[in-house]
């Protein structure tokens, strides 16, 4: 069977001259992703095979994070990775505590309220800070926004893809 595999961030940017790229992450765990010595999957544009590279640094710079990889050490050999997406097969993935969950597990739910009124689908997920806050699209309206809190986010049922909230006022403000 094909291996899976699963987005961990997208190579924006070169950063200075000695190798380092600008990474937009798009995983929950940067810090034990990115360990020095992890082993990452780059899927170029162009091409069909993944190239496979270790982690030689990372750091947190802005809203980014900043890598280098064992096998560049210029900006030149880095060049081509722009728009590249960075990947990691599915036997990566780590076993998580039961209120924990991949990105991939909650895109694409659908949210209802306690009383079952559905408010939409959540599109993505945003990193702010102290919590995560999940981006409901809903029907003609602007997508809402439901930080990922004991006390809105009720019960998260990966396997029938739903999410229950604690519909507080203000929360769907138009």
């Amino acid at each position: 069977m094909a291996e899976k595999w699963f987005n961990v961030g997208k190579i924006v940017n070169t950063h200075g001259v000695r190798g380092e790229v600008r990474v937009v992450s798009i995983t929950d765990f940067a810090s034990e992703r990115y360990q020095k010595g992890k082993k990452l999957f780059i899927f170029e544009e162009k091409s069909q095979n993944p190239l496979e590279v270790v982690i030689a640094s990372h750091r947190s710079h802005k809203s980014f994070d900043l890598l280098t990889f064992e096998e560049f050490h210029s900006i030149n050999e880095v060049e081509h990775l722009k728009g590249s997406i960075i990947k990691v097969p599915e036997s990566e993935l780590q076993s998580l505590q039961d209120d924990e969950f991949y990105f991939h597990e909650i895109i694409g739910c659908k949210v209802l309220t306690e009383d079952g009124e559905e408010i939409g689908t959540v599109r993505e997920i945003l990193t702010p800070g102290a919590n995560d806050v999940w981006v409901v699209k809903r029907n003609r309206k602007k997508d809402a926004l439901i930080p990922y809190i004991d006390s809105i986010v009720k019960k998260v049922d990966i396997k029938e893809k739903t999410i229950i909230i604690n519909l507080m006022e203000g929360l769907l403000d138009e």
